[in-house]
Parts: C-alpha cells; structure tokens; sequence
C-alpha cells in the first residue's frame, strides 16, 4: 500500500513533539510538508523532523498538489474553518480534539465532508487504544455484568496566562480541553449517546474560562 502524502497545519507543540514522531514511525505515513505563519519557523520545524517541505503560509500548504491529507493540530477556535479549507482542496483531514466548538460548526463540517467526498476524523487517541476497546468488548458481552453508570473525573491544576487552555476567545476551558475525554469515553465504551443532560459550570473570574464543569448523562 501506497504510503499517505501529508501536511501539516502549524508548528503546535502537541505535533511537533508527539504527533509528527508517531506518525513517522508508520510505513503509511509520508510527512511531506509542514506551515506556520512564520516562515522562519516552518523551515526550523522541517529540518528538525526531517520534512521536506516547508510554508510560510497555511494556504501555500492547502494549495500543494502533491499533500493527499491534513493534520490540523491549530487552536480550538481554527478546527473548523481550516478542516473546511483543506476539504473544499479535496484533502482528507485528521483534525485534533474537540473537532468542533459547538453543534452548528460540526454540521458544517460534515456538510464539507460529504460536499467534498473527503474523510475527516476527529484524532481522539482513546478510540483507538486496545485498552479502550478492550472496556467496550467486557461491556458489550456482560462479562463484568450489567454496568448501570460510569463516574468519570479528569483534571489538573493550570493558571498559566499565556496557555490557549486557559484563553476562553479560542476555546480554551476544561470542558473543550480535557472534559470531551470523559464524555468521549462514556459515550464509546457504552456504545450510547446521552438522551438528558445537566451541567453546571464554574467560570474563572480571571480568564473567564470554565475551570470546573460538572454533568449528570442520562
């Protein structure tokens, strides 16, 4: 099998240092090009990782006919509208977690997909992990009985200005950063969406951010 020809949007710590490397190691994967809005630093990205291509420019990148998918590892707040780019270029799109910020933004998505005959997957590592679907196999045979509710908790502690977690205007917050593994796991493992829910939220008075968010699925 021919391997993936990709491209990445943005030099973002979570590529450079996990994703990228990972995805090297595959004989699938071709990591052709990488872009920034400084070109500077496209170009240091690319020697250190050893990609050969480099933008100073997401668009350059979208318009380069030999890229076959993107990786979007951008701010919460860009999942969208740059996923929506790269498909309207008839490029299939791994985008990073939470894939949208609301309910309306997904369904764009999903109208660009089928516009464009493209696939794009949300990079949630969880639904992939043989852990995971090893907790979905014991529920689904009733080997640990029926299970009737799951408790879920995630947190740490982060009051760190400059971090885009705690920037609420591109879609920082614990809820988008790491409460959709909760809920992603839940609605996994159970095979189930929820028909009810009930949330409260404690917003920080400083970064106005929710830095404690609770939920009741039914």
């Amino acid at each position: 099998m021919k391997p993936v020809r990709w491209g990445v949007l943005s030099t973002a710590k979570i590529g450079r240092e996990r994703v990228i490397p990972a995805m090297q190691q595959s004989p699938l994967c071709d990591i052709h090009a990488i872009a920034s809005r400084d070109p500077m630093k496209a170009r240091r990205t690319a020697n250190e990782l050893g990609i050969e291509k480099s933008y100073g420019s997401y668009e350059e990148l979208l318009a380069d006919p030999e890229i076959e998918a993107i990786y979007n590892p951008l701010p919460n707040h860009l999942h969208v509208p740059w996923s929506i780019k790269a498909a309207q270029t008839r490029k299939h799109v791994l985008c990073e977690k939470p894939i949208a910020m609301t309910a309306t933004e997904a369904g764009e998505l999903v109208a660009a997909r089928d516009s464009y005959g493209v696939l794009i997957e949300e990079a949630f590592m969880p639904r992939h992990h043989p852990q995971w679907k090893r907790v979905r196999s014991l529920l689904r045979n009733g080997t640990i009985g029926e299970a009737r509710a799951v408790q879920a908790v995630f947190s740490y502690h982060n009051i760190n200005p400059d971090d885009i977690r705690n920037q609420a205007e591109i879609g920082g917050g614990g809820l988008y950063d790491i409460g959709s593994y909760c809920i992603t796991l839940t609605r996994y493992a159970f095979e189930a969406a929820p028909k009810r829910v009930s949330a409260l939220i404690d917003r920080d008075p400083t970064f106005g951010t929710d830095r404690l968010t609770g939920a009741i699925m039914d």
